[in-house]
């Protein structure tokens, strides 16, 4: 049994047995992963996969009870070598973080450029994608740190932490209606067509379940997973935007107003997630303290490493 195998087997089950995809993947030949799955499977004893002439279809019992113990181990070598580099290469290596656009474009970027300035050796990846996609990267290794609102905290598999807490604003075009309000409801928006987020980015359930909560059906006639995007169709006059308030700047998005008055939305919060026994480099617990002050990397540590909540 090598590493190479124990990748093949992961890789396998990842792209959905898709042995081209596999090779492509691992930069090698699809004969030589066919093989390496049959060494393994002569070494172990049982059939892996389930067949169907030369195709792999699926795991078997056998691979299904294996497949978590191998992504095991492929972490912990990883974690070996990323400590062993916490030694030898102090202020160098790799950071990869995922996260929505929102977050990488208007919230992370400052930090992003003072995390650079401290550490100019350090190759930083930031991969922009939906929730979903994010916890999975961090849950498969691909990604170091995972942001964004939706789905981490529900992976047992990740230890999140707070980042900032938000409220959904209403952003509409300048001398609008709404804006001659003293204090709008949620009534009073769903008299007009809403532009927002999609369904599974920036807290959109929330902003569902408040209008349901009240018994209203809002005109929703666009969703996108880009506040550039929300704030684009809401100039255009196509109606009003919901939206993180971070996505505004007055100074920058001369032609809307954010409305005023009480909150109508609830609290959401951003958190910022590791998976869970993941050994982070000295610089991605920085990162993390750039983000919050209130996470000293002894914090982080003990709850990703530890058993600390």
């Amino acid at each position: 049994m090598n590493f190479q195998q124990l990748r093949i087997i992961r890789e396998t089950a990842r792209r959905n047995y898709n042995l081209t995809e596999v090779a492509n993947a691992l930069y090698t030949s699809q004969s030589g992963v066919s093989k390496h799955i049959r060494d393994l499977e002569d070494e172990l004893g049982v059939q892996l996969f389930v067949r169907r002439g030369k195709r792999l279809l699926g795991l078997t019992e056998p691979g299904r009870e294996l497949l978590p113990v191998v992504e095991r181990l492929l972490h912990d070598a990883s974690n070996i070598k990323q400590l062993a580099e916490s030694f030898t290469r102090k202020d160098e290596g790799k950071l990869t973080i995922a996260t929505t656009h929102t977050q990488a474009r208007y919230k992370i970027a400052d930090l992003v450029s003072d995390f650079v300035a401290a550490y100019p050796k350090v190759r930083l990846e930031i991969f922009e994608s939906n929730p979903q996609a994010v916890a999975d990267q961090l849950s498969s290794g691909e990604a170091d740190l995972g942001i964004a609102t939706e789905t981490l905290a529900d992976r047992q598999e990740l230890v999140t932490f707070p980042f900032y807490r938000w409220r959904h604003a209403v952003v509409v075009p300048r001398g609008h209606p709404l804006l001659e309000l003293e204090a709008p409801t949620l009534a009073d928006l769903a008299a007009w067509p809403i532009i927002t987020y999609h369904e599974a980015f920036a807290g959109r359930r929330r902003v569902n379940d408040s209008f349901r909560d009240a018994g209203l059906v809002p005109n929703v006639i666009l969703s996108a997973v880009d506040s550039d995007v929300i704030k684009r169709y809401v100039e255009l006059g196509l109606g009003i935007g919901v939206l993180t308030p971070i996505a505004f700047d007055p100074e920058r998005d001369t032609r809307l107003q954010l409305l005023g008055g009480e909150p109508l939305f609830p609290e959401n919060t951003t958190v910022i997630a590791v998976r869970r026994g993941h050994y982070l480099r000295a610089f991605g617990y920085r990162f993390i303290e750039l983000c919050s002050a209130e996470l000293s990397a002894d914090k982080v540590r003990e709850a990703v490493l530890g058993n600390g909540e």
